[in-house]
């Protein structure tokens, strides 16, 4: 009976161990060099930070988590972390105040100030304050595209030094992202479809988006606030956007239509009048090979990275 034990045993061992070896390369591979630290006043203010090993002060990658606003949590993918590291790349992932707790700009202007309370810390952390990119999927992209697109939230005399630093980035590359959140620009772009009702834009704003047409005054002016494209300038910093869908899948439900490379395509023919970088890449899968080098290659080149 014993023999038959460790058979059996062996045998789940063996079974088994790839799918560990899975899980594992999933796990962030290294902790933070800051964690949990407090960059604002609410609960949800919080940030983790890996320092690169660099004598010089190091280019910074922030990531902002997705989740519809609705959830989530600061978060960064192990291999990009692990590639950004060993390229002398530092990182933080940050989170925010969730719709459910705020409305609309919480979330937008909690993430401008980590990236002040960031460059607050660049020469006790040694950064470079000069070389920011952000990245992040889906809630986390627009919010990404946002900062690299609103004019500088900086106030010189402010009493806070955190809300004297710039919130301007170097690029952004994201994933899966909205270039608007205002649903009369999304259902214009998708026709025929309810995706501009998707609930997670109802509970961001705070509206009942069946009653689109007859909100107050002060909702569309939200609606523009918190949205990309109305915020972009011919002095605005080079995008690249990945998504998971074609130009040409057909949209069977919100999901789809919230994530679909048609934001992407719009964003990049108004960049592209500007004479500003736009990348746009389909049929990627977060997290993969190609997901990796194209995020990678696109953010080391714009800071500059040897």
């Amino acid at each position: 009976m014993q023999r038959i034990a460790i058979l059996f045993f062996l045998a789940v061992a063996l079974f088994t161990a790839p799918l560990f070896a899975q899980q594992d390369r999933r796990r962030p591979a290294r902790t933070p060099t800051h964690a949990d630290v407090k960059y604002g006043p609410h609960a949800r203010n919080v940030m983790d930070v890996w320092l690169a090993k660099s004598e010089r002060p190091a280019p910074l990658l922030v990531s902002i988590h997705g989740g519809g606003f609705r959830g989530g949590n600061k978060s960064v993918d192990p291999r990009l972390l692990a590639e950004c590291l060993e390229s002398g790349v530092s990182v933080a992932a940050i989170t925010y105040r969730l719709s459910g707790e705020a409305i609309a700009p919480a979330q937008f202007l909690d993430s401008a100030r980590a990236i002040q309370f960031l460059r607050h810390k660049a020469k006790e952390w040694n950064f470079d304050s000069e070389r920011l990119a952000a990245t992040g999927g889906s809630a986390g992209a627009g919010i990404s595209l946002w900062l690299g697109f609103h004019n500088d939230l900086a106030d010189p005399d402010n009493e806070d030094p955190v809300l004297r630093q710039s919130t301007r980035l170097s690029c952004m590359s994201v994933y899966n992202g909205q270039t608007s959140y205002d649903p009369r620009f999304i259902r214009e772009l998708f026709p025929d479809t309810d995706t501009y009702k998707h609930p997670a834009l109802a509970q961001l704003y705070g509206v009942d988006l069946d009653q689109l047409d007859s909100l107050p005054e002060e909702k569309y002016k939200l609606f523009e606030q918190v949205s990309a494209l109305p915020h972009l300038t011919k002095d605005d910093a080079p995008a690249q956007l990945i998504y998971a869908s074609q130009m040409d899948t057909p949209i069977r439900n919100q999901g789809i239509g919230i994530h679909h490379p048609r934001f992407g395509k719009v964003l990049k023919e108004r960049m592209d009048d500007l004479g500003i970088e736009c990348q746009v890449h389909t049929g990627v899968r977060r997290g993969s090979e190609e997901w990796t080098k194209l995020t990678l290659d696109f953010v080391k080149r714009h800071l500059k990275v040897e």
